[in-house]
C-alpha cells in the first residue's frame, strides 16, 4: 500500500495512520497539549493535559507513542511522561530521567528516544529510553558542549542531530542505535543563536527561529547524512524564538514562540525538500513559548 501525503501505511496490516503533530506545555506555565493533522491546515485542537504544567521538555516519538522528558515546573523536573498519539487523552507517567533538567533537547527513531543537555542537572549529559518500554532513562554519553541549553534536536532513522547549542550555535550528532559522545557536525548560519525549533525528514533537518541577540525569523537546513554548516532555507512568517517544530516526511511545522514582546500562537509550515518562506497553517489553542513538539511521522521513523 502506498501512503498518501501526510499518512503512514503500516507494514503489518495496511492501516493508514494520519500524520499528527503534537504541541505540549510552554510558558506561561501550562499543561496544555494540542494536536493538528500535518497534511491539512487549520487551528489546533485540544488533545489533553501533561501530568505537570511545564515548559522546555525534551520530546521524542515513535509512530504510536510520544514522550516528553524533564522540563521546568518552577524547578527542574526529572519526569518522563507519554501519550498515545492516535488518541486524545492525558499524558501518563513513563519513568524518570537520571538528571532532572529543562531547556534540553530530544530526538528519536522508531525505537529510542534521546534526551540531551539542559539546565538544572548535568547539562552536557545524553540519556535514552526504549520508547515501547516504560522505565527510567539510561546514560548514553555526553555532548561536547558542556553548557548546552535552549537548543533542539531532529533525526534520521540512524542519526540524531542537535543544533543551536549555547553561544556558539554549534551542531552536533550521535548515532542513535549506539551509545557514546556526540561529534561536531558544523554550526548554524548565524552565531550566536539559541532557542531554535527543529524538525526533519529522513534526509534533511531544519532549524527555525531563535534568539541572536534579537529575535529571528531564520530557517536553516542541513543534510543529515553529511556534516557541515547549515544553509539558509527561508523565513518564518514572523520573528520569534523558543518555538517548537514537528514534521511529517514532507512538511515541517513551527508553532508558538516569543516575538520579543509577547507569546504567539502562530503555526507555520514549509515543504521540507524545497526551500522558501513559511506559510500560515493556523493557531495553537493557547499562545505560549518554551513549548515542545513531536509527531508520529517524523524523519527518524
Amino acid at each position: 500500500m502506498v501512503p498518501i501525503l501526510g499518512t503512514i501505511a503500516s507494514s503489518f496490516d495496511n492501516t493508514v495512520v494520519v500524520a499528527r503533530g503534537i504541541f505540549a506545555g510552554g510558558d506561561p506555565l501550562t499543561n496544555t497539549i494540542d494536536y493538528i493533522e500535518i497534511a491539512t491546515t487549520g487551528n489546533a485542537t485540544d488533545f489533553g493535559d501533561l501530568t505537570q504544567s511545564k515548559q522546555t521538555t525534551a520530546p521524542g516519538a515513535s509512530s504510536t507513542r510520544g514522550l516528553f522528558s524533564g522540563g521546568y515546573t518552577g524547578s527542574a523536573s526529572n519526569v518522563i511522561e507519554y501519550i498515545t498519539i492516535a488518541s486524545a487523552r492525558n499524558a501518563v507517567d513513563f519513568g524518570d530521567l537520571l538528571n532532572a533538567g529543562y531547556s534540553n533537547a530530544g530526538c528519536s527513531n522508531s525505537t529510542r528516544a534521546i534526551m540531551a543537555g539542559g539546565t538544572g542537572g548535568t547539562n552536557y549529559a545524553i540519556e535514552y529510553v526504549t520508547i515501547a518500554t516504560i522505565g527510567n532513562s539510561s546514560s548514553f554519553g555526553s555532548l561536547s558542549n558542556a553548557t548546552a541549553t535552549n537548543f533542539a534536536g531532529c533525526a534520521s532513522p540512524t542519526r540524531g542531530v542537535f543544533g543551536g547549542l549555547s553561544a556558539n550555535s554549534g551542531v552536533e550528532y550521535i548515532t542513535i542505535a549506539t551509545t557514546g559522545n556526540s561529534t561536531s557536525f558544523g554550526s548554524l548560519s548565524v552565531n550566536p543563536r539559541v532557542g531554535v525549533g527543529s524538525c526533519s525528514s529522513s534526509t534533511r533537518g531544519l532549524f527555525t527561529g531563535g534568539n541572536t541577540g534579537s529575535y529571528s525569523n531564520i530557517i536553516d537546513y542541513i543534510t543529515i547524512t553529511s556534516t557541515g554548516n547549515a544553509t539558509d532555507f527561508g523565513d518564518l512568517s514572523q520573528t520569534r524564538g523558543y518555538a517548537a517544530s514537528c514534521s511529517s516526511e514532507t512538511r515541517g511545522l513551527t508553532g508558538g514562540g516569543y516575538s520579543g514582546s509577547a507569546a504567539v500562537n502562530t503555526i507555520d509550515y514549509v515543504t521540507i525538500n524545497t526551500t522558501g518562506n513559511a506559510i500560515d497553517f493556523g493557531d495553537l489553542t493557547v499562545a505560549r513559548y518554551g513549548l515542545s513538539a513531536l509527531s508520529n511521522s517524523h524523519g527518524g521513523l
